[in-house]
This record gives structure tokens, sequence and C-alpha cells, in this order.
């Protein structure tokens, strides 16, 4: 039981980790540096 609990928190954990991750206002976030290193420096 105690094994099953433990694995259930573990994927809990895991799932939280990639919903956080790939959520679409990290990645604005995420892209904007990106954007701005790839711009002309006039």
């Amino acid at each position: 039981m105690a094994y099953f609990l433990f694995t259930s928190l573990l994927a809990l954990v895991m799932a939280g980790i990639i919903i956080y991750y790939y959520s679409p206002k990290r990645k604005e976030r995420i892209e904007e540096p990106k954007h701005r290193m790839l711009e002309d420096d006039k």
C-alpha cells in the first residue's frame, strides 16, 4: 500500500512539473529572451 501511495505521489509531482513547464504563460516568458537575442543590434 505504501509503495502505491508513494508511486502515485511521484506521478502527481511529475504531472505537475510537466503542466507547469508547458503552460502558455510560461512559454511567452521563456521565448522572449530568445527573440531579443536574435534581433539586429543597429
